[in-house]
């Protein structure tokens, strides 16, 4: 199907003051907080997969993900100077939706859906459901830009993805590799027709030089996770970045930090993933935890800055973790010597506890 797609949509309008003062973009990502609660649920909604996911929640998800770690997420992302915050799927357990309800409240809590932008996880779509009862209900968080179209499909997520959000030097290109799949499978797949409407995004966004963040719940690599979580067209997902290239691609459901890349013409491309934001974690690797991202346009391309945010269970608060700079090559709208640039750090900075 032709796609039809004008990305001239008043680019200032979404800007925030201190945005067009310096050209820095701050995006928070966050991923799998799974942040429902399943208490009160009828046998008669767990007569298929759900009943599997059911019993995983009663057994140890209910223990892992913490209400209260989710509480000092919402008052840690309050605090941050952010224009933007990226949620990569899995906000509920087994896709009820009753869970969808839970989800969209806690969502409007957290920001306006121009500034919060979600994509869904394979818990999202556990077994097969109503559009209306479950997804649509957070169609303000996932839909493209007014002005921006992707053309009518036959199920109601096509007109949704990939989706399209401007602001100010980035793009947020949303992805869904969420679908139903079998008893003890978490796979994903994006599927080709999503495929193909992407090289054509990825290509126009290009050519008006913006950061091009792409996300998507299930890594793309293959060895992030293992082959009954994997993304089954991941394969043809990289190849596609590889042609067409993307600055920067985040993903959740590994339940932890990850940071991995794909070669292209251009130069590496960053994948980046993060644990859960609200579990406790066995261990440090996998406690709750979210990354905040500084893009910031420079004379060769762009500098990211990344910073993760970690739950700490005694101060019971997310507190500053692991710093990292990173040259992204490319062609920046309005570029700037990262020299005389007053917020952007030197790449020599390298990794800083």
């Amino acid at each position: 199907m032709r796609l039809v797609i004008s990305l001239c949509y008043t680019r200032a309008m979404l800007c925030r003051p201190h945005q067009q003062d310096n050209g820095i973009f701050r995006v928070a990502h966050l991923s799998d907080l799974h942040l429902t609660s399943l208490v009160g649920v009828k046998v008669r909604d767990l007569l298929d997969k759900r009943a599997l996911g059911y019993l995983s929640w009663r057994l140890r998800r209910r223990r892992e993900h913490a209400p209260q770690i989710l509480a000092a997420l919402r008052h840690d992302l309050s605090g941050l100077p952010l224009d933007h915050i990226a949620i990569t799927g899995d906000l509920t357990h087994i896709g009820l939706p009753s869970e969808f309800q839970q989800a969209r409240q806690w969502l409007e809590m957290l920001g306006l859906p121009t500034d919060v932008t979600v994509v869904p996880g394979n818990h999202d779509t556990y077994v097969r459901a109503r559009w209306e009862d479950t997804l649509a209900l957070w169609a303000p968080y996932m839909a493209s830009d007014p002005g921006l179209q992707v053309g009518e499909q036959e199920a109601p997520a096509g007109s949704f993805f990939p989706s399209v959000r401007i602001r100010g030097p980035a793009v947020l290109i949303g992805a869904t590799s969420a679908c139903p799949s079998a008893p003890f499978f978490a796979t994903g797949s994006l599927g080709a027709a999503q495929i193909e409407r992407l090289g054509d995004i990825l290509d126009r966004t290009r050519r008006q030089r913006l950061f091009r963040i792409l996300l998507i719940h299930h890594p793309p690599l293959a060895d992030v996770v293992g082959w009954r979580k994997r993304l089954t067209d991941g394969t043809a997902l990289t190849g596609l970045l590889a042609r067409h290239g993307v600055e920067m691609i985040m993903h959740g459901h590994a339940h932890r930090s990850y940071v991995g890349h794909i070669a292209s013409a251009q130069g590496k491309m960053p994948v980046i993933g993060v644990p859960s934001a609200s579990a406790r974690g066995a261990n440090l690797e996998r406690r709750a935890a979210y990354h905040v991202y500084e893009v910031c346009p420079t004379s060769s391309g762009w500098e990211v800055r990344t910073l993760v945010r970690r739950y700490s269970p005694e101060d019971h608060c997310f507190v500053v973790g692991k710093q990292r700079v990173t040259r992204v090559p490319g062609l920046a709208a309005g570029s700037v010597d990262a020299t005389i640039h007053p917020h952007c750090h030197s790449a020599q900075d390298g990794q800083r506890a």
